[in-house]
């Protein structure tokens, strides 16, 4: 058995709610995750400011390597996974599955019903992930879901 390199054996990936003091840092993230289309910084603050328990990140003590946000109906019947994104250097090594494992434990356990969340149709990492979670894609590709040129899928999990 090898060792890991002493950057990799020092660091401890924490996985905690967001903070305010985070949101600068959480939009460099996801400005990395989604290059094309990140989140504006005005919405990742409402985000924070409406969904704080559901607004979770993987901090390693000098820097935030990822994050899930889900928003939730005020009745708790469904969620919506807003937003899943891990830095590129970390990528592969599982911690889109732990945050999702997280969010969706927490989510049962205030009772929601339904889990739902688009992705790109040819991001085939993040379908294989949700589906290996569970989720199950609806049978057609939605056009222009989110604009112009802009399809995705529509992923759904019944907890």
């Amino acid at each position: 058995m090898t060792a890991l390199p002493a950057r990799r054996a020092a660091r401890q990936l924490r996985l905690r709610s967001v903070t305010e003091a985070d949101l600068d840092a959480l939009a460099l993230l996801d400005r990395e995750a989604f290059p094309e289309e990140p989140y504006p910084y005005f919405v990742l603050r409402q985000m924070y400011d409406v969904y704080p328990d559901h607004l979770l990140v993987l901090d390693d003590g000098t820097a935030l390597k990822g994050y899930v946000l889900v928003g939730t109906r005020p009745d708790k019947s469904r969620s919506w996974i807003l937003g899943l994104g891990i830095t590129r250097d970390e990528r592969g090594r599982g911690y889109g599955r732990r945050l999702m494992e997280e969010v969706l434990g927490r989510l049962r356990g205030i009772g929601v019903r339904e889990v739902l969340l688009t992705v790109a149709p040819s991001n085939a990492a993040a379908i294989l992930l949700y589906e290996t979670l569970g989720f199950t894609a609806e049978q057609t590709v939605r056009k222009d879901y989110f604009g112009p040129g802009a399809d995705r899928l529509v992923m759904r999990l019944r907890l």
